[in-house]
């Protein structure tokens, strides 16, 4: 059982199902920003490099809305993917690097 409550006594319980949902999008942007986009974990001192933070993390969350529409999955799971994607790259170069230190030591 859901309760909504509404400080506005003219509302009917269709509008306020209807505001309801137009809000939680709102939750859900802002649960994004935080958890997937990390606004909350700015390392930023200065007054310009924490506009920049804030414009990169809202610029990521419309890049994994867009992700979300095209691919038909959660932010969530789209970070999960590209997690594995660059963990997975980042051995790739990791071995090369390895493999051009061995040749130089054998040379």
């Amino acid at each position: 059982m859901l309760n909504l409550v509404c400080s506005d006594l003219t509302c009917d319980g269709e509008k306020i199902t209807t505001l309801y949902k137009k809000r939680w999008k709102v939750e859900v942007f802002h649960k994004s920003l935080k958890s997937n986009a990390a606004l909350a974990r700015s390392p930023t001192r200065r007054v310009t490099t924490q506009n920049n933070h804030v414009f990169t993390s809202i610029y990521a969350v419309f890049k994994l809305e867009h992700l979300n529409f095209k691919l038909k999955t959660n932010h969530f799971a789209i970070r999960a993917k590209l997690l594995i994607k660059a963990t997975q790259q980042a051995y790739v170069e990791l071995q090369a690097l390895r493999a051009a230190v061995h040749r130089l030591i054998f040379i």
